[in-house]
C-alpha cells in the first residue's frame, strides 16, 4: 500500500489550479460557476465509472502506488481525484486556447 499515486494526483491538481488562477482561465475568472461545472463534470464521470463497474467493464488495479482504499467495490479513492483533475485540465486547456486565440485575433487586427 502506497499513497504515491494519490499524492501525484493532488500535486498535479494543485499545480493546475495555480496555473488556472494565475492566468484567470476558469476558476480564476468565475470561481462559483467553475466550481459548479467541475462538480457536475466530476459527478458525471463518477456515475459513468459506477455504471461501468456495475456492468463488469471497469476493474481497479492493485498497483504498487495506489493506497488500496476503496470508496465502493472496484472504486479506489484516487478515482474521484483523477476525474476532478481531468475536468480541471480540460477546462484549463479550453479556456487557455480561447485566450490564446483571442490574443492572436487582436494582434492580427
Amino acid at each position: 500500500m502506497s499513497a504515491g499515486y494519490l499524492i501525484a494526483l493532488l500535486v498535479s491538481l494543485a499545480g493546475m489550479v495555480l496555473l488556472d488562477v494565475r492566468h484567470r482561465l476558469f476558476l480564476g475568472r468565475d470561481p462559483w460557476r467553475a466550481a459548479l461545472v467541475l462538480a457536475l463534470g466530476t459527478a458525471f464521470f463518477l456515475l459513468w465509472d459506477l455504471a461501468g463497474i456495475g456492468l463488469g467493464i471497469f476493474f481497479r488495479d492493485d498497483g504498487q502506488f495506489a493506497t488500496g482504499i476503496l470508496l465502493a467495490p472496484e472504486l479506489p479513492i484516487e478515482e474521484p481525484i483523477f476525474l476532478l483533475f481531468l475536468c480541471q485540465l480540460t477546462m484549463v486547456l479550453v479556456c487557455g486556447a480561447e485566450k490564446v486565440l483571442a490574443t492572436r485575433r487582436r494582434a492580427d487586427a
